[in-house]
């Protein structure tokens, strides 16, 4: 539910959609597996994500530079979406990994 939501928030909208539209276009029933395994990884130690997400954004900022105002938003989209849909402990957990992953991307890229 949480990356549902949270992507649905994002293709919508105006600033960091249309990056991931380019990027994804119409893939998005191969990316969102990725991210639930991700984000399931990340929050519960799953080990159900081998991928390499700073690999992959760099990749994508020699495409589309990733801008601070990108890093900005997404952050505000997933923070505020976990806020809509859960509280406690992995609620805070979701929101102190997301910024923290956001802000060392941010800082690799720059």
């Amino acid at each position: 539910m949480l990356v549902d939501s949270f992507y649905s928030k994002v293709r919508q909208d105006i600033l960091i959609g249309p990056i991931f539209e380019t990027i994804i276009g119409t893939n998005w029933d191969a990316h969102l597996p990725i991210m639930y395994n991700f984000w399931e990884d990340t929050l519960f130690q799953s080990r159900n994500y081998n991928g390499n997400p700073m690999r992959v954004h760099q990749q994508i900022h020699q495409r589309i530079p990733i801008r601070p105002e990108h890093f900005e938003r997404w952050k505000d989209l997933f923070t505020a979406t976990v806020t809509d849909f859960f509280e406690g402990e992995k609620a805070e957990l979701a929101r102190q990994r997301a910024v923290s992953i956001a802000t060392i991307m941010q800082i690799k890229l720059s």
